[in-house]
C-alpha cells in the first residue's frame, strides 16, 4: 500500500478589503430613494407655503375692498363662515354665541366668545366701529381662517 500523500498547505492571507468607491448597488438604490423623498417633501412644502400665501392674500384683499370698518367686519364674518363649512357643513348656520363658541373651538386662548372676536356678532350692523377693535378682530379672524382653510 502506498502512504497517503501529504498536502502542502500554504499560509492563509486575508483578502483585500473592498474600496469604499464605487458603492454597492444597494447603496445607489438607497440614495435614489432618499433623493426622491427629499424632492417630494420639498415640493409638498413649497406648495403648502404657496397655498398659505395665496389664502392670506385673498383674506387681506377681501378686507381691503371693504370701504368702512363695519364692512370689514362683515367681510371677515363671510370669510370665516366659508372656511367653517370646510370643518362642518352646517357651521355657517350658527348664530350668536353658538357661532362664537364654534370659532373658539380648539383655540388657546379663546379669542371670539370673550375677546376681540365678539365684535362679529353685531359689528357689521353698527353705524361706527372702533378701527382698533377691527384690527384686533382681523388678527384673530385671519389666523382662524388660515387654520381652517389649510385643514382640509
Amino acid at each position: 500500500m502506498q502512504p497517503a500523500p501529504t498536502l502542502q498547505l500554504k499560509d492563509v492571507h486575508p483578502g483585500v478589503a473592498p474600496d469604499w468607491w464605487p458603492p454597492a448597488p444597494g447603496w445607489w438604490l438607497l440614495l435614489g430613494i432618499v433623493l426622491l423623498l427629499a424632492l417630494w417633501l420639498g415640493r409638498w412644502w413649497s406648495r403648502r407655503r404657496r397655498r398659505q400665501r395665496e389664502l392670506a392674500r385673498y383674506f387681506d384683499e377681501a378686507l381691503a375692498r371693504a370701504a368702512s370698518p363695519p364692512a370689514q367686519v362683515a367681510a371677515m364674518s363671510e370669510l370665516l363662515r366659508r372656511a367653517a363649512r370646510r370643518i362642518d357643513p352646517q357651521a355657517d348656520r350658527l348664530q350668536g354665541e353658538a357661532w362664537l363658541a364654534f370659532l373658539d373651538a380648539g383655540l388657546k386662548p379663546p379669542a371670539f366668545l370673550h375677546g376681540p372676536g365678539a365684535l362679529l356678532v353685531d359689528g357689521a350692523f353698527r353705524p361706527a366701529v372702533d378701527p382698533a377693535a377691527v384690527e384686533a378682530l382681523r388678527v384673530v379672524a385671519r389666523r382662524r381662517y388660515l387654520q381652517w382653510m389649510q385643514h382640509a
